[in-house]
């Protein structure tokens, strides 16, 4: 979710229920119950598809455990554990959610402001520096010490090179979780010395249940698209629904459908939509997705069933791949992408930004039918 727009939507810490990792869930225990259990576990995948949750789920279930193990008692062994699952109002549950567990520290980037209303672009050394000293004491309720870094990728390299520390003496009866969007951004040592789980985008029909639990005041429609759109992740789909998200991507299939040559009022319109809140990042990032999607399809040859959000969706597909190769869209994906970047990182004019990624389709549309 967006840091500066908080919702009803649980955050990690706060949220009991988890969809479609199953099977990283059965690798955890089946570690646990084995009493092979890795001391880190790297958590990968898109964002917004339950890689916090699915952290905070393990350690919560390491410190309920506490120092067991399995172990027998006078009663004999308790039966091992087949669920990662936990009751909002178990003490440790509530205890994690309002981070007040002596065994456990959350790492993740720091606020940016007093107000709390956006993070740091980067987990400093300064937030992982005492990992390795935490992790070493001697567990506060004589059970497991628990850290998770969400996101492990966003950490500068001073940081990184803390946490590999930690990794190449891990202490004993302590737990580290790295959540990781782009695992590839961490070093192969980081990598080498963590059990991974790989998690897959959740399906449509996931979001859409999951659509359902959270915003139950959707129209049926709008959820079908916002599935499509978030592309296995509930978390986009949560966040473009609050954006605005298919009524956007309404009008920007609108403009496009002017391709070659856009509409000047149309691209006008559309721009001044990119000055107002989160509209930019929306817009671009819905621009930079369809033309990708656009590019996939005509690439396997599945045009004819790709799903339509917007009506007359796989006609503009057609007509704009009729007009330029392959090659020429990836181009302006890519031009998309960096102006993007570039527009973020120096702040500037979002609404010239978008109207100069708007003008590379055009460009590219018009130069194809010259050719």
């Amino acid at each position: 979710m967006r840091d500066e727009d908080p919702t009803d939507i649980p955050e990690p810490r706060n949220n009991p229920f988890l969809v479609g990792h199953d099977a990283a869930e059965k690798d955890y225990l089946s570690a646990w119950n084995s009493g092979r259990l890795a001391h880190a576990w790297l958590i990968c995948g898109p964002r917004g598809i339950g890689k916090a949750t699915l952290a905070y789920r393990m350690a919560r279930h390491a410190l309920a455990q506490g120092a067991s193990d399995g172990a027998s008692d006078m009663f004999g062994a308790p039966p091992p554990p087949t669920s990662l699952a936990m009751s909002e109002s178990d003490p440790v549950f509530r205890r994690i959610a309002a981070q007040g567990h002596g065994d456990f520290r959350i790492v993740e980037r720091e606020w940016a402001d007093s107000k709390q209303t956006k993070r740091k672009t980067v987990i400093g050394v300064d937030e992982v520096r005492e990992i390795g000293t935490f992790m070493s004491m001697t567990p506060a309720e004589d059970g497991w010490r628990t850290v998770i870094i969400d996101a492990a990728d966003e950490m500068n390299s001073n940081a990184t090179n803390a946490v590999l520390k930690v990794l190449e003496e891990p202490p004993r009866r302590a737990l580290l979780f790295l959540v990781a969007h782009n695992p590839d951004r961490l070093l192969p040592t980081i990598r080498s010395r963590c059990r991974r789980l790989d998690l897959r985008p959740l399906t449509q029909t996931q979001v859409m249940t999951l659509m359902g639990r959270y915003r139950p005041d959707l129209k049926a429609a709008d959820v079908t698209a916002l599935a499509v759109l978030a592309d296995g992740s509930i978390g986009r789909a949560l966040e473009l629904a609050d954006e605005g998200g298919v009524a956007l991507f309404g009008d920007l299939m609108a403009l496009l459908h002017d391709a070659p040559k856009l509409n000047i009022g149309r691209l006008h319109a559309l721009s001044d939509k990119a000055l107002k809140g989160d509209a930019f990042r929306t817009l671009t990032g819905l621009l930079s997705w369809w033309l990708a999607r656009m590019t996939t399809e005509g690439a396997k040859g599945t045009l004819d069933s790709m799903t339509e959000i917007a009506p007359g969706e796989r006609d503009l597909a057609r007509k704009l791949l009729n007009a330029a190769a392959p090659a020429a869209w990836a181009d302006v994906w890519d031009k998309i992408g960096h102006l993007a970047r570039r527009t973020d990182a120096v702040n500037l004019d979002r609404k010239r930004a978008l109207m100069l990624m708007l003008m590379a389709v055009e460009s590219a549309a018009t130069r194809g039918k010259a050719a």
